[in-house]
């Protein structure tokens, strides 16, 4: 990964004009498919002698001849310490606790709380994540100012956050005991790096509505990742949302198109990081489900993944000399500084407020709070930035929320069907 820019370091010698190899090496340091690249090797330098050391510890058979002080921690770290105990109910979550008939009023204000958590947490996040990759810093009168460009340093800030919020939760109260091999959270961390990392990057070539619009969409991707990672089957009504949420999101992109005024190149490396972020997140979910069917909470599972996750953006960063360009960067501009703090800070609480909300009132309520929450974040972009939608996209909008609000309307009715079957037969797995 460094042959490239030693390459275009020596250019000046084979070309007549000097100021040649700069600007090319500029040019591809913006390249986000060449980032992506050097991002990927950074990673592959940890994973790869981590494989190693886990295929030896193995073939070693470590768990019955090993000793020493460092027993215990390897035997955490590639052997675990439980069996696998029964799937629970809804997949990657803990049952819900039951409210009681005497504290209706008690369970209405926690609803409204984890709403307005919710949505204060993830509408600031949405609002902050444009303002950061697509505005500049330090603008003056004579100064254009500059761009924050590095995504995978606000990764890494978000992630480091979330690993000491759920670190310190997870030592203040009381959580099952963990028996997961900790190297199995590296593939859902590396998948969930790969996805937020583009999903920053896609800001820098597409408008914040377009980016919901398309995560919305994912639901089509998860379906296929648990055909083939869990091998489960799904329900006709699923397929038919999933239909309509691609043609309201196909109506949404082909009516913003004209009123776009970039390139095509521009518009296709957007497109193909969406992508990107739909099939590396969609990766990501369909594992944590296969990783819950270890005894574990919602936080410790976070605890792991984030982990691996500030393992990997650290190494890749320090590695690329990166790191240091993007705390100068902030020593530059405070308001910067503030805006990457407070990101970082909405998606711990973020997170927090989801695990909460699901243990208190399920997936079906959650789901809801969220899918207006996409609805919100649209209209206060558009408010914001000055995106525009026409009456065509409008409409794509209305299917694809419909769309989502039928899939939650449906999963319900399943759900409640799925209670009054005979003891022998269980329903389908859902999305």
């Amino acid at each position: 990964r460094f042959c490239l820019p030693l390459v275009l370091a020596s250019l000046p010698t084979m070309a007549t004009g000097e100021e040649i190899a700069p600007a090319l090496e500029d040019s591809w340091g913006d390249f986000w498919l060449f980032r992506f690249f050097v991002n990927a090797a950074g990673y592959a330098s940890i994973v790869v002698p981590g494989f190693l050391l886990i295929q030896y510890f193995k073939r070693r058979n470590y768990l019955e001849t090993g000793r020493g002080i460092c027993f215990p921690v390897i035997k955490s770290c590639v052997f675990g310490s439980e069996v696998k105990s029964v799937h629970q109910e809804d997949g990657s979550l803990p049952p819900r606790a039951e409210p009681t008939e005497s504290s209706t009023a008690r369970q209405v204000f926690k609803l409204l709380l984890c709403a307005a958590g919710l949505q204060a947490s993830y509408l600031t996040w949405g609002v902050l994540q444009e303002r950061v990759m697509t505005r500049t810093y330090g603008a003056t009168e004579t100064d254009p100012g500059e761009k924050f460009k590095d995504s995978q340093f606000l990764v890494f800030m978000n992630r480091i956050l979330a690993f000491t919020v759920a670190g310190l939760y997870c030592a203040l109260t009381k959580q099952p005991r963990h028996g997961a091999p900790m190297y199995k959270y590296s593939f859902a961390s590396l998948s969930n790096i790969l996805s937020s990392w583009c999903q920053y990057e896609a800001l820098k070539y597409i408008s914040f509505p377009t980016q919901v619009l398309a995560k919305a969409s994912k639901v089509i991707p998860v379906m296929m990742m648990g055909k083939l990672v869990s091998r489960k089957s799904y329900e006709y009504w699923e397929y038919l949302t999933a239909a309509l949420i691609s043609v309201g999101v196909s109506m949404f992109l082909l009516s913003s198109a004209p009123n776009r005024h970039v390139s095509t190149v521009t518009t296709f490396s957007g497109i193909v990081l969406l992508a990107g972020y739909i099939i590396f997140d969609s990766f990501t979910s369909n594992w944590q489900d296969a990783l819950f069917t270890y005894k574990m909470s919602p936080v410790q599972m976070m605890f792991g993944v984030n982990v691996f996750s500030c393992l990997f953006t650290v190494g890749s960063l320090l590695e690329q000399g990166a790191l240091l360009e993007s705390l100068r960067f902030m020593a530059r501009h405070s308001e910067f500084t503030a805006h990457a703090v407070l990101l970082s800070v909405c998606s711990a609480c973020g997170q927090l407020f989801i695990f909460y909300t699901i243990n208190q009132f399920g997936a079906a309520v959650f789901t809801i709070i969220m899918t207006l929450r996409q609805a919100f974040a649209i209209l206060l972009s558009c408010l914001i930035y000055g995106h525009t939608v026409t009456v065509v996209g409008g409409l794509g909008i209305a299917v694809v929320f419909m769309a989502l609000f039928l899939r939650v309307y449906a999963r319900s009715r399943m759900k409640k069907r799925s209670k009054k079957l005979p003891p022998g037969e269980t329903p389908v797995q859902k999305v």
